[in-house]
Parts: structure tokens; C-alpha cells; sequence
């Protein structure tokens, strides 16, 4: 083994030459023979600030106060932290090599060695923006990739971070299990403090923290690229696991089936399958806002109280409308938003400045939704000279409240204004009197790049959900049967995703957070110890442990059932596609459209001849035929680079050429070879 250094930015050739084994006796003065077998490869080498696959950078970009170029780098910075035992100091301390304290705590890693709890941070940037990397550390002792300090179990866990965010600054990588999402419990001891103490090695880049950065493969990169430098650095790895809430279970399952292989197990809650979506929920919420919070908006016979409101949206109560909007949707989706990086001055501005910075969610993508074709360009995109990032949505013949109206929840009155008043969105996500018509090659691209997460490539990854009651806060339990419910179609089961739920709101019970990484780190050495031919999909569940399967908690650490929980734990409430009919799997951005008949759709329910008109007005193209599969719907291409071999632009993705059998040993064990 050796690590390569000096190359240049590019195409480098590498030639490797092997001495020959000496002569019997050596040669006439003693030197060996000559004769070595050798090799010549072609590396290419990408610049630490990249890109290597993402495509052309946003810009502007904002960099730390420190940095040494427009790429944002500097040469990484190094700090001691120790674990106290001291239960008022939580969380790891500064450590002082000249004066040790006298509560520093000691550990004993799976491996069976004790050292004292010593943590070396390494801090440095890539991808223009932050990385971590913590390991277990005996300061004075040497630590080389191919001879690495005793403690360290050659095992990782990655930390990510929540929300949804679009700034064009560097930030911070995050570590916590909270993520801005669960409040910090000082009783709770966070899992990479308690990963760490077992051996592991803990990383967190800024760019997997989707609250910052809710872009799928710049996500994907920036832990490419973090991985690469602590092989170089620290040794080759075992296996990788992920952890995360909320964002952070959508950047583990967003990258562990656009990118196979960065991961190796997933520990997800509060979870969401992916943002786009999970973005069409919330879209249809922002429109049910504006029409139940204006009752003046409602017909003399279209009268709601509120709690029908809920029954429309598929939810308890209105309250879950609310929360979504104002904690996500109205502020991602709006390219006129304060992101962070940018000036008033360079922002997006209908009347000011529509050539500038847009700091929607889409446009943050534009890479991989690519831009709107001029046909459909708006006269903002003319005066801008350039398509705005395609939307990936539609509601042209979604039938809201469908069911509720079957059900006789709500009236024909009702139904019918709803769905005529309800319409839809320009592309600058302004409410609009017509529905939403999507870009045809942004729904395409959003199911081709990974964007929606069908999970084809999904059953390459261990999975352990923890979910609790629906808090009716945005993370809907829902969401986390979208994971399975889509596995089941994809794979035929769902026996690499396992669920953990409790009576505690978001992730079931607590003690999850650590009985899960410790259940993920048994079923990945499992799965490590096989070593035969089995495709990874089959050695993943044949390794998963007797005791690691579907559960529910009391919320306090016991286990009631070997079974995931009933209703009177957890409901799972519905969407407003799921209430107009829409599949479980809930991935269709667009619907295929059928003639609409009035004894198929509505049956006896009895509509005037004026209502009829009214419907057939809003329904002149058809309605949903969720028999039929989604417009533009295709299975991930997983390793898709967008850019080309000059870095222009690749819009949608281009997949990348074969990697090499066995290319990723040193990420991970022979045993993780992905199909």
C-alpha cells in the first residue's frame, strides 16, 4: 500500500514497476535480477475545490474569512477534545496536552481497547465548503493509513443536518443527532460521541447538511471527496453508516440510491424518501392555505369548518398545512427568499432584477431539473435571456378531496369550488387562477437523477427507521412508509428496511438513537463476514440479526411488539394526492390523464347541471388515472456526472463508465461490492 501525492489537476499516467525476485545466488555481484513485471494507468485528479461530477458551480459563492483562494481552500486545522466524566459537561471538551484534566473519561472500543477518551478533530474544506473528521486519538503516538492507531475500528458513521436550505455560503458540518429539528435532551448522550467511544470514526461535511445545502449531488460529492481524504489520511475502511433526522434522512436515502456504495447502512428518522416529492405535498398545502384561510374566496354553498379542512388534506387537523408552509415549502420555493451568500442587490427580482440569483429550491438544482425550454419561457425568462430551472410538479386533473367527498365528508359544493378555485403556480411560484402545468423534462430528470427516490437501487443499503406519532409538524409518518411502500414495488419486499416505532413523537423512543447504531454496526459486520459470490442485496438480509426487525416501543425503552406499531401509537395519515385518489407510493408528479365520467368518478353522488359545468371546465383535459404510470417516470440512473469531459454542462446527467470490479475497496469491504 501507498498514497500518491504531487499530481497534478488532470490526467496523470502512473507507472508501477516490481523488482524481480533475485537470481539463486544473485548475479555475478550479488545484485538481484532485473526484469520486474509492470503497469501503466491513467489517474485523473479533480481539484479539491471540484467539481468532480456535480457539474458548473452556483455562483456567487461566498467563502470562509480564511480562505486562501475563490475555492475556498485552506489547509486543514487540528484540535484535541475530550470526554468528561463529569455528567454536567456534555458533549466533548477542549482538551489542554500540557495540563490534562482530571476528569478526562476513558473507553473501551468493540475491539476490546481501553484508552482514554481523546478525540482529535480535523477540520479542513473541499468542495468549497467545510468538512469534520473526528477519530479516537493516543497524542504521541504515530498514525499512518497503513498503520493506524490500535482504537480505531476502521468503521465510520456520517452525521447530517435538517431542513432544506439553498445558501450560496460556506457552512458548518454538522455532528448533532438534533440537526435543528429534535430538541438536545443533556440526559441523551448524542451518537457520535457514543460511536467514537466504540472505535468509530465520525465525518460530517456542510454540503450533507440539507439545511444548507438541499442539493442531492453536491451532497454526494462532498462525502466522495471527505471519504477520499480520510482513506488517504486515517486507513481504509470497513463500512460506512449514516444517521440522521429529518434532511438528514433525506440525504441518506436521496445519495444511497443515486450514488451506491457511499453508504453501507442507514439509520434515518423523522424521515422524508426525498425533497421533490415530499415538495409536491407541500405545494398542494400552500394551495389548500390559500383557499380555506380566505373564506371569502369560498362560493355562498361551499361553506367549511375547519375540521374539514384536515379531511381534504389527509391529515387531523389544518395545523399540519400551516407548519409545512411556514417552516418549508414558502420559503424554498420562492426565488425572491433572503438565501444566505447573497445581497439584495443579487437576488432574483421580478420588477428590479430578473436576471439575478433565484433562491428556489429548483433553481438550486438547476443541474439536475435542467433549465425550461423557450417555448414555455415566461416573460421573466425572456427578459433574462435564459430558462429558469424546469419545475418538477403538476396538478392539471388531481381531484382534491376525491375521497372525502365518496365518503361524504364533504359536499358536491364543496368539492366542486375546491377544485375550481384551487389552481396552481407560475414559475416563480406565485399562485396562479389555472392549475400547474410541469416541465416535461424536469418530471423525467427529477425521477432519472434520483430527485424522486423510487429505491431501485435502495435495496443496496442496510435500513433502520425509527418513527413515532405523527406530531402533525411537516414530518408526516407517513413519509416513512413512502421508504417501504416504494421498496415493496421496486424490490418485491422490504426486507432490508426495518422499523422502529414508539409512542415518542418523531423517533419513536430515544433509546433508539444509540440501540440503532449499535444494531446497524452488528448487521453490517454480519453482512461483512460473508464473503461469497451472493449479490449485496441477498447478503444484506440474510445478515440482518434474528433480533433486529419491525418493532414498537412504549417511547421509554420497552419493547411491546415485534411488529410495527397500530394505529393507536402511530396513525398514518394521508396526503391530498392520497385523498384524490392518488398510489401509496405517492411519486406521481405528473398523472396521466383519462376522460372523465360522472357515473365512474362520482357514482350516485348527485351533482347540479351547473356543478357538472363547472367541473367540466377545470377537467376540459381529463382527470388522473393513477392505473396508468406517472408521466415522465423511469428508474434512477445511479453515478450520473453533469458535466462533460470539458466540465460544460450536462443537464440531467450522463452516467459515468464502469467502475473498474473491486474499485471501491478502501471504502469499504469486499463484502459491500454493489451491483
Amino acid at each position: 500500500m501507498g498514497l500518491l501525492s504531487g499530481l497534478d489537476v488532470g490526467a496523470n499516467q502512473v507507472q508501477v514497476q516490481l523488482a524481480a525476485a533475485p537470481a539463486t545466488g544473485g548475479g555475478p555481484d550479488g545484485a538481484p535480477s532485473t526484469g520486474g513485471k509492470s503497469a501503466r494507468t491513467t489517474i485523473v485528479n479533480h481539484p479539491n475545490g471540484g467539481p468532480i461530477f456535480s457539474g458548473p458551480q452556483l455562483r456567487p459563492w461566498v467563502c470562509q474569512d480564511s480562505a486562501e483562494d475563490a475555492q475556498c481552500n485552506q489547509p486543514p486545522e487540528y484540535t484535541l477534545l475530550y470526554k468528561s466524566t463529569d455528567p454536567r459537561k456534555p458533549g466533548l471538551q477542549p482538551y489542554d496536552e500540557t495540563q490534562p484534566p482530571a476528569d478526562l473519561a476513558t473507553t473501551t472500543t468493540d475491539q476490546g481497547v481501553t484508552v482514554p477518551f481523546i478525540v482529535r478533530l480535523e477540520r479542513g474544506y473541499q468542495a468549497r465548503d467545510e468538512y469534520k473528521i473526528l477519530m479516537l486519538w493516543q497524542p504521541g503516538q504515530d498514525w499512518t493509513p497503513w498503520a493506524p492507531q490500535e482504537q480505531w475500528n476502521q468503521k465510520l458513521l456520517v452525521t447530517h443536518g435538517g431542513n432544506c436550505g439553498t445558501d450560496y455560503r460556506v457552512g458548518s458540518a454538522p455532528l448533532n443527532d438534533a440537526s435543528g429539528t429534535i430538541p438536545e435532551n443533556p440526559g441523551l448522550e448524542q451518537s457520535y460521541i457514543v460511536a467514537l467511544g466504540r472505535g468509530f470514526g465520525v465525518m460530517s461535511t456542510a454540503l450533507d447538511n440539507l439545511g444548507h445545502n438541499c442539493a442531492l449531488v453536491t451532497a454526494a460529492e462532498s462525502l466522495v471527496m471527505a471519504k477520499e481524504r480520510l482513506v488517504e489520511q486515517y486507513g481504509e475502511l470497513r463500512y460506512t453508516l449514516g444517521t440522521g433526522c429529518s434532511g438528514g434522512s433525506i440525504t441518506q436515502q436521496h445519495v444511497a440510491n443515486a450514488y451506491p456504495g457511499i453508504y453501507q447502512g442507514l439509520i434515518t428518522y423523522c424521515a422524508y424518501p426525498d425533497v421533490v416529492s415530499t415538495g409536491m405535498q407541500f405545494a398542494d398545502l400552500n394551495l389548500m392555505r390559500e383557499y380555506f384561510e380566505n373564506p371569502s374566496r369560498w362560493s355562498p354553498d361551499a361553506v367549511w369548518s375547519p375540521h374539514q379542512f384536515g379531511f381534504v388534506e389527509g391529515h387531523a387537523t389544518h395545523l399540519n398545512a400551516m407548519t409545512s408552509d411556514e417552516l418549508f415549502f414558502g420559503r424554498v420555493s420562492n426565488p425572491s427568499s433572503p438565501c444566505k451568500g447573497t445581497t439584495d442587490a443579487e437576488r432574483y427580482d421580478r420588477d428590479r432584477n430578473p436576471s439575478g440569483v433565484r433562491c428556489s429550491v429548483m433553481d438550486y438544482n438547476i443541474n439536475i431539473l435542467g433549465p425550461r425550454p423557450p417555448e414555455r419561457w415566461s416573460e421573466m425568462e425572456k427578459i433574462a435571456g435564459r430558462g429558469f430551472a424546469g419545475l418538477p410538479m403538476d396538478n392539471t386533473g388531481v381531484q382534491y378531496g376525491l375521497i372525502a367527498l365518496r365518503e361524504g365528508r364533504i359536499t358536491t359544493a364543496q368539492f366542486v369550488d375546491l377544485n375550481v378555485k384551487i389552481g396552481g403556480y407560475d414559475v416563480d411560484f406565485r399562485r396562479t387562477e389555472a392549475r400547474l402545468t410541469g416541465d416535461v423534462g424536469a418530471i423525467a430528470n427529477a425521477y432519472r437523477t434520483g430527485g424522486v427516490n423510487v429505491t431501485n437501487n435502495l435495496d443496496q443499503v442496510a435500513i433502520i427507521n425509527f418513527t413515532g406519532p405523527d406530531p402533525g409538524a411537516a414530518h408526516d409518518s407517513v413519509h416513512a412508509w413512502w421508504t417501504r411502500w416504494r421498496l415493496d414495488r421496486e424490490q418485491g419486499h422490504h426486507d432490508n428496511h426495518v422499523m422502529w416505532g414508539g409512542a415518542a413523537p418523531l423517533l419513536g423512543d430515544p433509546n433508539y438513537m444509540q440501540q440503532g447504531l449499535i444494531a446497524m454496526d452488528r448487521w453490517m459486520t454480519a453482512v461483512e463476514a460473508d464473503q461469497s459470490d451472493t449479490p449485496l442485496a441477498e447478503k444484506i438480509i440474510r445478515a440482518r440479526p434474528e433480533d433486529v426487525h419491525d418493532q414498537c416501543s412504549n417511547g421509554a425503552g420497552v419493547v411491546l411488539l415485534d411488529s410495527t406499531c397500530p394505529d393507536e401509537v402511530g396513525t398514518v395519515y394521508e396526503t391530498p394526492r392520497g385523498v384524490a385518489g392518488d398510489v401509496i407510493t405517492a411519486e406521481t408528479l405528473k398523472c396521466e390523464l383519462r376522460p372523465f365520467d360522472r357515473s365512474d368518478d362520482y357514482g350516485p353522488i348527485p351533482f347540479t347541471e351547473a356543478q357538472w359545468a363547472r367541473l367540466e371546465g377545470v377537467f376540459a383535459e381529463g382527470v388522473c388515472d393513477y392505473t396508468r404510470p406517472p408521466v415522465g417516470f423511469q428508474r434512477t440512473l445511479p453515478w450520473l456526472t453533469y458535466q462533460d469531459a470539458g466540465g460544460n454542462i450536462v443537464y440531467g446527467g450522463n452516467p459515468m463508465p464502469d467502475a473498474p470490479l473491486h474499485s471501491g475497496i478502501g471504502l469499504y469491504s469486499a463484502a459491500f461490492v454493489y451491483e
